[in-house]
């Protein structure tokens, strides 16, 4: 820290609180409201100038709930959005997932802002919490953070503020680049399945048509007490996953594995090389070919395993059938259901139709856009390694902001 700065915990130089949520069946606590009343998720803004919910005076008097004033810091608390940060710029009331820290006339709102920026990542590894992570509004009141003089806090915003500007221009860019690359390939490939359709002459085949004939040839994988978790080993049969169709090319994901004995049970379940794999659970119409050199191993009930009479479709056409086809894409799309998460079946994938050119043609198809693919995956590497650069460059910034060490120069980002 530099000399001449404090360190101060932030309950010395400010008030803090916690706001509230009226009782949801009151209909008088909400209905016509006319008092801002802000939930964690619209936090993460450096100028919080709307809300998207109201309550009425009655609500903000029947709860825990209170108007916060104008530059206010405000921090969210609790879940997925814990550790965000941004200024208030009107007087509104929260929820009690987020607390406020109120002006002072020893800090400046944006210096403060910038501050908790720094220390999100601290702050959320601090948290508390099994499945969501929880940072306490006494925690925050405890953090201590360098407190310069008034003037020095004012010139550290000034400058932050120009290269934060320069930075958010820097990712719009990259972010918008990386938008073109994955739209021009998505019409790549719609034009390469149109000019099929128009030239190859393709047979209309449902997938259950283009499956080996034995039974088995379109399967998920064993369901309920047929495989728990509980049984899974350190060594042995693999289990593939959703985690295996990652990027929609097969990776070994999360190492699950079941005993021979438990496989003497389950080897209906077993994958071939070339089969063809769907994910049909959580995110759905992902996919992957199962490769050459696969070891024994077998599905879960999270993916449909395609076995395919390679006399009638090719596994490399399929599986861009199911990822880039305008007609396959639209037809997974319409037909996952669920009212957890979207979810496909079996009976859907069977049912799938599939316009199929001559053998010849799906390879040129599949290598064509594998390649156009190949192509947009390295502009998105790109892209993805600008925007992280530019987030490590950001945070960069704010270390040496805070450790005295910034200049008007730092406003130039490269």
């Amino acid at each position: 820290m530099k000399a001449g700065w404090e360190a101060k915990s932030i309950a010395t130089f400010a008030k803090t609180g916690a706001g509230g949520t009226p009782k949801k069946s009151t209909k008088a606590f909400y209905e016509g409201g006319d008092i801002p009343w802000l939930l964690s998720g619209e936090v993460a803004n450096a100028n919080i100038v709307e809300a998207k919910n109201f309550i009425t005076a009655e609500g903000l008097k029947g709860s825990s709930a209170k108007l916060f004033p104008a530059n206010s810091v405000l921090v969210a608390m609790y879940g997925a959005t814990a550790g965000e940060v941004g200024v208030l710029r009107f007087e509104a009331a929260t929820n009690q997932a987020v607390c406020a820290v109120l002006p002072s006339d020893q800090h400046i709102p944006e210096y403060l802002y910038y501050y908790l920026l720094h220390a999100k990542p601290s702050l959320v590894a601090q948290a508390v919490g099994n499945a969501q992570p929880n940072i306490s509004q006494a925690k925050i009141k405890s953090l201590e953070i360098p407190l310069p003089p008034l003037e020095e806090q004012q010139r550290i915003v000034a400058v932050l503020d120009d290269a934060f500007e320069g930075l958010a221009r820097a990712r719009a860019h990259a972010e918008a680049n990386l938008q073109n690359a994955r739209e021009l390939f998505e019409r790549s490939a719609a034009m390469i399945f149109e000019e099929s359709a128009a030239n190859d002459n393709p047979q209309k085949f449902l997938v259950g048509e283009l499956a080996l004939p034995e039974k088995g040839s379109i399967r998920t994988g064993p369901f309920g007490s047929q495989l728990k978790h509980s049984e899974f080993v350190d060594e042995g049969i693999s289990v593939l996953g959703i985690d295996n169709a990652v990027q929609n090319e097969f990776r070994w994901g999360k190492a699950r594995f079941i005993t021979e004995e438990k496989y003497e049970g389950l080897k209906r379940y077993t994958v071939k090389p070339r089969d063809v794999i769907i994910t049909i659970m959580g995110t759905c119409g992902r996919c992957a070919i199962i490769p050459d050199d696969i070891p024994t191993a077998v599905n879960t009930k999270h993916l449909c395993c395609i076995s395919l009479d390679q006399s009638k479709c090719l596994p490399e056409f399929l599986h861009r059938y199911f990822l880039h086809s305008p007609k396959g894409r639209e037809y997974l799309s319409a037909q996952a259901s669920g009212s957890v998460m979207d979810g496909l079946n079996m009976g859907i994938i069977k049912s799938m139709p599939v316009d199929v050119p001559p053998l010849e043609r799906q390879q040129i198809i599949a290598d064509k856009l594998s390649e156009i693919d190949g192509h947009t995956r390295r502009l998105a590497e790109y892209c993805q390694s600008k925007i992280q650069d530019l987030n490590d460059l950001r945070q960069s910034l704010l270390q040496k902001a805070f450790a005295g060490e910034l200049t008007e120069s730092e406003a130039e980002p490269a």
